[in-house]
């Protein structure tokens, strides 16, 4: 077998491979051997059907087989040969096998990159000190009052106006009939002035008294994030049920009670400080691996392989799917295809797909592994983090090799990060600009 290399570019290759004529016809003979021992031909006893009466109602099937067989052993053959570190499936457009001459086929491969060894050693790293501030607990404390705040109405005889909350009933047509995606929906809620349908649907609701119905007509912007209503003009039958306020609870004990998780309102404070302690210990550990990141690819410049590239797309994109399923809304609603969502994040594809890489090449330059104690640890971090039984994760990993397999690469890759933390210089600095709140976790909620 004669195996040559053709470069496409640093990490894509074609394999020209020719089978000799001899293997051809012995893999030939052997097919039409071990067919004729149990093909059942009209007019001929098992086992005793001439070949030419094989070939002439077996060819085709037979040639595949073969065919098929030879690609497979000869291109594991080549790989040993050639030494390639081969990623995802080869690309093979097989040729007709024919007799009495080699066989010749082209196979396209990607490879890992080269990469240089890389100083993992030296950084100076800089670690913010962020610090949880009164302000971020009064922010996030309005932010629980708000999602326990309650909608009663009002008592005064007026119209609705910016800023009260509208109990409204309501029905879209387009031309005269019923528009699909506006059902009569029922006790619908809307603050006037926050655009829920549309800025000209609150306009035109404006004015409007309890039990009043009024017809509104409303033409949709041509860039709506509902794509079946973009460009249209739908007008909308509204009955005005409720004028209602907003009030809010106060802060006290009994808020942190209906939380369900606290008895006293300093027990939900404490909580929310140790919460935003969290996010912000999170959030500095997300910068120094950035640093991290960046440091490194200065050291090195390598191309990505498309095969990585596609698989971390892959991950993205399955993500958002289940994101949207799990609150019932196609994403096709929201305007969004796979195909729009892979251009869209090609880039951060790109980006990750080059940061496990680069932290392949120190897991292998610094010979990093993973002990029994630090693989048990982690599952009992991923089993307390995701609320379930340690036993049940580990039969999950027992009996999906290829999902524990990912998860000992992740502490791999956490160990090489902890490894260059451990042997940087460490600066710490204050926040440039003071942080803002972040929405109450479900930790408190």
């Amino acid at each position: 077998m004669q195996v040559t290399v053709e470069d496409l570019s640093s990490v894509k290759k074609t394999l020209h491979i020719e089978i000799p004529e001899k293997t051809i016809t012995q893999e030939l003979d052997k097919a039409y051997q071990d067919l004729g021992k149990k093909a059942k031909l009209k007019g001929f006893r098992p086992g005793k059907a001439p070949r030419a009466v094989l070939v002439q109602y077996y060819k085709k099937e037979v040639h595949a087989d073969v065919t098929s067989k030879l690609i497979q052993e000869s291109f594991l053959e080549a790989i040993k040969e050639t030494d390639l570190n081969i990623l995802g499936t080869p690309k093979i457009d097989p040729p007709e096998l024919k007799t009495k001459e080699p066989y010749k086929y082209s196979a396209t491969v990607e490879i890992s990159p080269d990469i240089e060894d890389l100083d993992v050693k030296s950084m100076t790293l800089k670690k913010t000190r962020y610090e949880a501030s009164d302000k971020e607990m009064e922010a996030q404390l309005a932010m629980l009052q708000k999602n326990l705040a309650k909608h009663e109405p009002i008592e005064e005889d007026r119209p609705l106006g910016d800023g009260d909350f509208a109990l409204i009933e309501y029905e879209g047509f387009k031309d005269g009939e019923p528009f699909p995606d506006l059902q009569k929906t029922e006790n619908y809620m809307l603050k006037v002035g926050d655009a829920t349908l549309t800025e000209a649907f609150d306009e035109k609701i404006t004015g409007m008294k309890p039990d009043e119905e009024r017809e509104v007509q409303v033409a949709f912007p041509e860039d709506y994030f509902n794509k079946s209503l973009a460009g249209l003009e739908i007008t909308f039958q509204v009955t005005l049920k409720e004028i209602r306020k907003e009030v809010l609870p106060e802060l006290d004990d009994d808020l942190a009670k209906n939380l369900g998780k606290y008895q006293t309102l300093d027990e939900l404070k404490t909580a929310i400080t140790d919460n935003l302690t969290q996010g912000y210990e999170q959030r500095v550990d997300q910068e120094m691996n950035e640093q991290i990141f960046q440091e490194l690819l200065n050291q090195t410049g390598f191309e990505v392989p498309d095969t990585l590239v596609e698989f971390e797309l892959e991950h993205i994109v399955s993500d958002a799917e289940r994101y949207f399923s799990q609150h019932n809304v196609p994403m096709e609603d929201a305007g969004i295809t796979r195909e729009s969502l892979s251009e869209q994040y090609r880039d951060v594809a790109i980006k990750q797909a080059k940061r496990h890489l680069i932290l392949q090449k120190i897991i292998e330059q610094e010979d990093i592994s993973i002990t029994d104690e630090e693989r048990e640890a982690g599952l009992q971090e991923m089993a307390a983090t995701y609320q379930q039984p340690i036993d049940e994760l580990k039969k999950f990993y027992n009996e999906n090799q290829d999902r524990f397999e990912g998860f000992r690469q992740a502490l791999l890759e956490k160990k090489a990060i902890r490894l260059i933390i451990d042997n940087s210089t460490i600066e710490e600095v204050e926040p440039e600009i003071e942080p803002e709140a972040d929405k109450p976790s479900e930790e408190t909620e």
